[in-house]
Formats: structure tokens, sequence, C-alpha cells
């Protein structure tokens, strides 16, 4: 046999067991680290080593915009302005943004079909608002002769409207980015995002159909021409009767989401329609994964009304389940609430306070926040162990943001002489998070007249699992060849290695 050829193959069979090696005490002492033993579902599960490449573990934090609101059933008009809500003159990575009856909660809606005009009226303000000045999307709708509705806001079909926002296909951000065990040993080809996640759940495949124009026309424009001139692209979107929620992400972060689902809990009439319930949105962004939930529990300001509304809140996260979609036989990515590295719990809550309406306001006259927070019945809840156990919340410090005169700053109750129809004011509009490596550094209500209910904002701090691997977009392919020497670990700047070629060292890409 040829001398070079020789020499060759004993060179790989060099690095290669040099590899091996490596990544074996690498794995080891990931394993024995306290990060790996406290760490979450996700990261034990895909920050090993991924084809026997050693990954660069860091943590970065990210800035995490969360807005509830309960728009009382009203349609938005064209002349809303969403800037001041969403703060956008400080803008954050990820906005999750989540409504509480967008259409009345009629019968019509609950149990017949749900009207999608409204949302799509939302999501139009909501862009307009996070990717100024480029309003080119909406210059691209226009409306036709047959559809009714005003010029501003046409009827359209919401599934199409949603793929302008896109930057993204719904596809790729359900995909699974996970190595498979063949991978893993094979290092002639790598997939690091497959190109067909395994999907059968309805909610993650209606979106992708084409359902017809209902009205709505699309004039010279796509959506990937769009999606260049945005600097947020929507990642989630979802409706369920009268709950809505969207997420938000900055077009250049997009790229590390991953196991996009979404799964939705009723809990209304009879504890099985939609006026009630929760959208949860479960996602991997880098290696951390997220859950969002938006809900709407129980009414009702009643003795014992609270332990509906406990009742809603043990169900949603018994019964929450997110779909399978991970390629990786034995995976533990997660598939219910609490198995999430980050749980943010947004909507109307509809807690209330334990006083008359007359005892509130007096404290209220009195700018009483403390006195009145502790007859706040989520807190007394959350106290007593009952519900949220491990939950965090910032210190409420705004004033209650239910019941409202509609355009008004004052409170329902004081203009109405009928018992029947006084509302006592209350905190029902919450935000909480669950998990390590979370801050809620702002908590705040919106000053919007648009409704019964103020808006509620928070911004959280998020600590994210960056990984060297996770941190730099790698072209996908099935065919993708790699080198012996690119699978090596970035340890140091240069690796010697002594060889029948006499060389001494081998520069690797860190």
């Amino acid at each position: 046999m040829n001398p070079e050829v020789i020499k060759k193959k004993s060179f790989s069979k060099k690095v290669m067991g040099m590899k091996n090696w490596i990544g074996t005490k690498l794995k080891r002492k990931l394993s024995d680290s306290p990060d790996q033993q406290r760490g979450s579902v996700l990261e034990s599960s895909c920050l090993g080593a991924i084809g026997g490449m050693s990954i660069d573990r860091n943590v970065q934090p990210f800035r995490v915009f969360v807005a509830t609101w309960n728009v009382g059933g009203k349609s938005p008009h064209g002349s809303l302005n969403l800037d001041e809500i969403l703060q956008v003159r400080d803008p954050s990575d990820i906005y999750v943004l989540g409504f509480q009856e967008i259409v009345p909660l009629n019968a019509g809606n609950v149990l017949v079909i749900e009207d999608t005009e409204p949302a799509v009226k939302w999501l139009t303000l909501i862009n307009q608002s996070l990717n100024k000045p480029h309003n080119a999307a909406y210059r691209g709708l226009r409306a036709s002769p047959t559809m009714t509705g005003s010029l501003f806001f046409p009827k359209p079909s919401l599934k199409k409207i949603s793929k302008i926002f896109r930057t993204e296909s719904r596809r790729r951000l359900k995909a699974c980015n996970c190595p498979t065990d063949l991978e893993r040993k094979n290092s002639k080809d790598i997939c690091f995002r497959c190109q067909q996640p395994s999907i059968g759940e309805d909610d993650i495949s209606s979106e992708e159909e084409d359902d017809g124009t209902n009205g709505f026309e699309m004039v010279d424009i796509s959506a990937s021409a769009v999606g260049n001139q945005m600097k947020y692209g929507l990642v989630a979107i979802k409706q369920m009767v009268g709950i809505f929620v969207t997420v938000w992400i900055r077009r250049e972060l997009i790229q590390h989401v991953s196991h996009l689902r979404i799964s939705c809990t009723s809990r209304g009439i009879m504890g099985c329609l939609g006026n009630k319930g929760c959208i949860s949105v479960s996602m991997l962004f880098h290696q951390t994964s997220f859950c969002f939930i938006c809900s709407h529990l129980a009414s009702g300001e009643k003795e014992g009304d609270e332990l509906r509304r406990n009742s809603d809140v043990v169900e949603i996260l018994r019964n929450t389940q997110f779909a399978k979609i991970c390629r990786v036989p034995n995976s533990r990515i997660p598939t219910k609430i609490l198995e999430h590295d980050r749980v943010i719990w947004l909507g109307d809550l509809n807690y209330r306070i334990s006083l008359s309406y007359s005892e509130t306001k007096r404290l209220m006259d009195r700018k009483a926040w403390d006195a009145l927070l502790n007859k706040d019945q989520l807190k007394i809840e959350r106290e007593a162990g009952r519900v949220f156990k491990g939950w965090k919340e910032q210190k409420i410090k705004f004033e209650p943001t239910y019941k409202f005169s509609y355009n008004s700053d004052a409170y329902a109750g004081e203009n109405v002489r009928s018992k029947d129809k006084r509302r006592t004011p209350a905190w029902c509009d919450r935000i909480l998070c669950h998990g390590n490596g979370i801050r809620q550094d702002s908590y705040f209500r919106g000053e919007s007249r648009f409704s019964d209910h103020r808006p509620v904002c928070s911004e959280f701090f998020v600590d994210v699992v960056v990984t060297e691997a996770g941190s730099r977009r790698v072209p996908s392919g099935p065919n993708m060849r790699v080198g012996a020497e690119e699978l090596l670990p970035p340890i140091g700047r240069y690796l010697s290695i002594q060889n029948e070629f006499g060389v001494n060292s081998i520069p690797l890409q860190g």
C-alpha cells in the first residue's frame, strides 16, 4: 500500500481517538458540575456532546416584555396606539402579549364559531408598534369589493395575516434540533435543524393550511420580503374564543427558536368550553425551555369564588400537555408546564379583594395600598399554599386594574347606584413567574381608557443557556459533511499533535 495513504489513515485514527477521549472527559466534567445536577429537564438532554463535539456553555441575559389586557369584548379602532403600553422606546428581545375577551363572550362565539377579525386588528396594531416605521406589511393588504368592513381594517384571514408577520415558517420553529443517537455516532452527516419534524397535533398544523382568501387579497407582497424589513418576527399566535396570545422575537434571534408547541385548556361553561381557560406556548430558545400561559379564570366576587379560580389553576397545571415532537428517543423535552426552565403566567386571573366596596374605596382614597394588598385574594391564597406554590410575583405598586367606566378614569362603582351592577375594584390582571434564572424587573399598569380593565405589563431579565454550537447559525441539510478536524473541541487556540507528518500544532476554529 502507498506509504502516504498509510500515514493519512494513521493520522485520521489518532485525531478521532483524541476526539473521543476529550469528549468523554468533558461529558464527565459537565455531569459532575453543580449546574448540571441542578439543571433543568432540557439542559440535561441537549447540552451533552453533539456528534462527539464538545459544547462551550455560557449563560446570557435576555429581556422579555410581558403584557396582559382584558379588552372587554371591544374590537380596536385604527387610531389606538400601543406604543406606550409596549414601551417601544426601550425595546426588549422577546414580547409576550396576551388578551382576554377580544370578542364578546356570547353563545355565538363560544358555541358556534369564534370571530377572528378582532384578532387580526390587534395583530396589525402590535406589528405597527414593534416594527415602526416599516408598515409595508399592511400596505400589501387590500380590501376586495365583496368584503365587509372598513378600508383600514378589511375582513381578513388570521392565518394569512400571521404568515405575513413571520420571518421563519412555523414548520421550522417547531423543528427539533436535538441530535439523534445516530448523528452522535456518525460524524459524516450532522443535521442541526431537522427538516421534517413529527407533527400530529391539530393546533400545530392548522395555521400552515391555505383556507382561502375570505375576501382578502395579497397585493405585490410576500412574507419573505416583509420579513427582511421587520425588527421583530411573529413566532406564536393562537386564539381560543376570547383569549388571544402572540409571541414576537427579535428577527436575528428567531433562528435559535425550536420545539414550538401550543396547548389550549378550556375551563369555561361545564368545565369544558373555551370562554374561560388558557392558551400555553412552549418553546426552546437556544438551550433553555420557556412556557408562557395566558389565562382567563373564573369570575365572580362572592365569597368562595376564589376557590373556583384555585381549581382552574390546578386543572390547567394538571391537564396542559404539549405534543411530543422531539425526534430523539426517550427525550426529556418538557411536556408539562412546570417541567420548563422559565415559566411566565399572565392574564385576567380574576382574584378580587376580600372587602366590601365601601371598605375598599375608603382604603383607596387613603392610598393605603399595603392594607389593601393584605386583602388581595391571590396573595392570601398563595401565602396559604393553596395555589401558585413556588411562584413569584413582584410587589404591586399600582392601583387596582378593574373595573373602570369605559373611556374614563373613574371606577365603575362610583357612578352606579345599584349594588348588583357595582364591582369592587381589584387587581384582577396579574403576571407571575416560576423557575430559576428569571427576575421580574418592573411591574406596572398602562393607562389606556379603551377597556374596563387597565393593561398590566412586566419586564423580565431571563438567563438563557447559550452554547457554542447554538450561538452560530449552522446550515442544515442531510448531506452536510463535517471533517474530522472540525469535530475537535475548541480547547485552547491550538492542539499539539505529534504524528508521522511532523506537524506540531493544528489551528482549530474556536
